[in-house]
């Protein structure tokens, strides 16, 4: 019990790395939609994409998500995909969401903090980048 109250960490590792892999879930499901003509349609309806780089900003947008999504999964190139993720989701809640992010913009402002720990912390000991960038 006294180690449950104290400040030192329990299980680090595992925990960090399992909510990688959610956030990694999360990100993947979120830009699946990269592949969904009719969804990607619908956003393109939106006024902030009717111009000449709206087509490349929502594709983008959901590539970025997609493909930072599968990289904390596994684990692979956190820190690149932790600013990805940071880049993309802080776009969103900042100027799509028009920085209310106590309100609507709340949930990617919260991938864009989950980003910014990933960025700290990399993949830790359960990830791909320590088994191939071992010091």
């Amino acid at each position: 019990m006294n180690r449950f109250l104290s400040s030192q960490p329990l299980v680090q590792d595992f925990g960090l790395g399992l909510v990688r892999i959610f956030i990694g879930a999360f990100l993947i499901y979120h830009g699946r939609e990269v592949f969904d003509t009719v969804a990607m349609n619908k956003y393109l309806e939106w006024d902030m994409f009717k111009n000449s780089s709206g087509k490349t900003m929502v594709y983008a947008g959901k590539a970025s998500e997609f493909i930072s999504g599968i990289l904390l999964v596994l684990g692979l190139f956190t820190r690149i995909a932790a600013l990805l993720v940071i880049g993309t989701l802080g776009y969103i809640s900042f100027f799509l969401g028009n920085g209310e992010i106590w309100m609507d913009a709340q949930h990617p402002f919260l991938f864009v903090l989950f980003g910014v720990v990933f960025l700290f912390v990399g993949g830790g000991k359960l990830s791909l980048d320590n088994l191939i960038f071992k010091k």
